[in-house]
């Protein structure tokens, strides 16, 4: 499988923390950074502002080119996790590296074995474009590939990768909707590294809640069908907290979310930035959930793409059952308890009540499924596997 003699791959792992300085962002990338170094690789982060303004600042509520807050956000987190000297950060627009390896960080780049590309959100640079495996993870299946089929530069970047994976399941499936734009995925998901999530007894007369943003771009067509985001599923469950006896809880993003109707209908709201704001506080959120009530982009239904979403297998890996709407992923994540599908009112209605009426026995299992499909030695011990046994 390896490049190296004693088994050791020098790895480096292109994200989004410095610029998406969030909870629930920073766990989805380092998940791969922590995963890939408990498995004994030499792991480093590196991120690249991109050449256009992409910094988040939630303190000032401002996307600009400023890295200082997602700098200080990055330190605090990799530090916390025992990767304090592992990370650093290119700003293109100053042409300056910053983090612990800004010395050194082209020269690692330049000698590492495989370069991970999460979600192609980072440019490959002259330093990383010479690494002999280039992956790229799609974690946005459908709206990734209509993005390459109708943008030549987004098409052109993921060119530069020489091994394809996604979070589509089901691509290449007869029933599965995914456009082909001419490259070979290969199925993966979210990693989960289980013992940073501490599995506690669940709460039963806590709230069912996710995290989500209403709308995050413009809806994608292609090919006669029509790709939306979330707020295009979520009409057909607006009633929901009427027909049920479990709150249901939305800690919502996007200034365009209609959260009076969504008061008046009987959801509860809160501030995503307060229960974001570090990933520790985005593990507490979780925690004292009863589980997930989570609905997926209307690109990922239409598509049947078999999507899943990394947030949902974070609520697993704490011991949380998650109800969510069916994407396909059923043809691949055989488990039958702590987790729910749901495609209509009455089915999310019909597993609300299921989850709440044999409680302990969801959150037993949900923690069982996270081991079985998400453990990060498992996910990531067949990606490095088909990087170095499949011809580029």
């Amino acid at each position: 499988m390896t490049a190296r003699s004693d088994g050791k791959l020098r790895i480096v792992v292109l994200g989004y923390i410095v610029r998406g300085p969030l909870g629930g962002l920073a766990w989805h990338h380092l998940q791969y950074c922590m995963g890939l170094a408990r498995l004994g690789h030499e792991v480093y982060f590196v991120e690249d502002s991109d050449d256009y303004a992409s910094c988040y600042d939630p303190v000032r509520g401002v996307t600009d080119a400023d890295p200082t807050y997602g700098l200080r956000f990055a330190a605090a987190t990799f530090d916390r996790v025992g990767l304090g000297e592992k990370w650093a950060f290119f700003d293109a627009h100053t042409s300056n590296w910053r983090g612990p390896l800004a010395p050194r960080a082209q020269d690692i780049c330049k000698a590492a074995d495989l370069v991970l590309n999460i979600s192609a959100i980072n440019p490959l640079r002259p330093w990383t474009e010479v690494v002999p495996v280039r992956v790229l993870i799609d974690t946005d299946p459908a709206f990734t590939q209509v993005r390459h089929l109708s943008d030549p530069q987004a098409c052109a970047r993921a060119h530069s990768h020489n091994v394809f994976f996604t979070f589509g399941e089901n691509f290449g499936q007869p029933d599965c909707l995914i456009p082909d734009d001419g490259l070979p995925w290969r199925p993966t998901r979210q990693p989960m590294v289980l013992d940073a999530w501490e599995a506690t007894p669940g709460a039963p007369a806590a709230a069912f809640t996710t995290v989500m943003q209403w709308d995050s771009y413009p809806r994608r067509q292609y090919g006669g069908m029509s790709f939306g985001m979330k707020a295009e599923s979520f009409g057909a469950f607006l009633e929901l907290p009427r027909h049920t006896t479990q709150p249901l809880e939305l800690a919502l993003g996007s200034a365009c979310a209609p959260r009076d109707l969504l008061r008046k209908s009987g959801w509860s709201l809160r501030d995503p930035l307060e229960v974001t704001r570090d990933a520790w506080r985005y593990q507490e959120y979780i925690r004292a959930s009863k589980g997930e009530f989570g609905i997926a982009k209307h690109g990922y239904i239409v598509s049947n793409s078999g999507w899943f979403s990394e947030r949902s297998a974070a609520y697993l890996a704490s011991g949380r059952p998650v109800v969510v709407q069916q994407t396909g992923f059923r043809r691949w994540l055989g488990a039958t308890a702590g987790v729910a599908a749901f495609s209509t009112l009455e089915e999310a209605r019909a597993a609300l009540e299921e989850v709440a009426s044999r409680y302990p026995y969801h959150c037993r299992a949900a923690r069982e499924v996270a081991r079985e499909w998400f453990d990060s030695d498992l996910v990531l011990g067949k990606l490095l596997d088909y990087c170095f046994a499949a011809p580029r």
